[in-house]
């Protein structure tokens, strides 16, 4: 590439995307594409650990990049509820970060396993943005040179309500059972012929209902499951001194 050509690109690139589509980025409303060059920039890079509070008994360990505030949530958002789907991209590179830590070694396969949405909600969207995010975390980890697959293991298999506004103990009734894993392509995974390690990926924990869950599933199915991978996490806020308590949201552990 000609020297330069980035910065030369993104001087035109911008304005010429905000006269012709409206467009503007979500973290900072700058005019032209949904994430400008410094919002990406600023995107966190690496996983840290963290727990829900009150934590499902037996959760596997759990990490983010980040708070689910600014722009990761805008971010997340966007390609959740208004099918932004170019922001996939980025936000796979931030689970990409996350899950980079923990990769094994050589000859280890490891498995990327998007925790499913209900049908529904998907015939809604138009798409299944987890699926979609794991996919574009996948491609970013094999360009480094990590071997590793992203496969929908998991569907609901029980009507679920929505999860909006529920408590924690809500939650966990609510989804208890839910899930259940693809025979089919359990069988595919165990015709693989290596080791692999598991990892169930999210693009918000909260309560952590959601991923016990998938890990219950899994594990009742044979396979276990090595950590929880989230791009975002909800933190820990003190309850009022007076009042009912909010919901119990994650705290960051590092």
């Amino acid at each position: 590439m000609v020297p330069g050509a980035d910065s030369w690109l993104n001087s035109w690139l911008d304005p010429w995307l905000d006269l012709v589509a409206g467009g503007s980025c979500v973290g900072c409303r700058a005019p032209g594409r949904p994430l400008c060059p410094a919002c990406a920039d600023q995107l966190p890079r690496r996983g840290h650990q963290v727990r829900p509070t009150p934590c499902p008994d037996g959760l596997a360990p759990c990490f983010a990049a980040g708070e689910y505030d600014d722009v990761l949530r805008a971010m997340i958002l966007a390609h959740k509820e208004h099918a932004v789907l170019t922001l996939a991209r980025p936000l796979g590179g931030v689970l990409a970060g996350v899950a980079g830590r923990f990769l094994p070694g050589e000859g280890t396969l490891s498995v990327l396993i998007p925790v499913p949405s209900r049908p529904e909600v998907v015939r809604r969207r138009g798409q299944d943005p987890m699926a979609r995010i794991a996919a574009a975390g996948a491609r970013c980890l094999r360009r480094s040179g990590a071997d590793v697959v992203v496969l929908p293991l998991l569907q609901v298999g029980a009507p679920v309500a929505d999860q909006a506004g529920l408590s924690a103990a809500a939650r966990a009734a609510n989804l208890a059972g839910s899930m259940k894993v693809r025979p089919g392509r359990r069988t595919r995974l165990a015709r693989a012929g290596v080791p692999v390690s598991l990892f169930v990926c999210d693009d918000v924990l909260t309560t952590g209902a959601t991923a016990r869950e998938a890990q219950r599933a899994l594990e009742e199915s044979g396979l276990p499951v090595r950590a929880v991978l989230t791009v975002a996490a909800t933190r820990r806020r003190v309850p009022p001194v007076m009042g009912p308590s909010p919901l119990p949201l994650s705290g960051f552990a590092d």
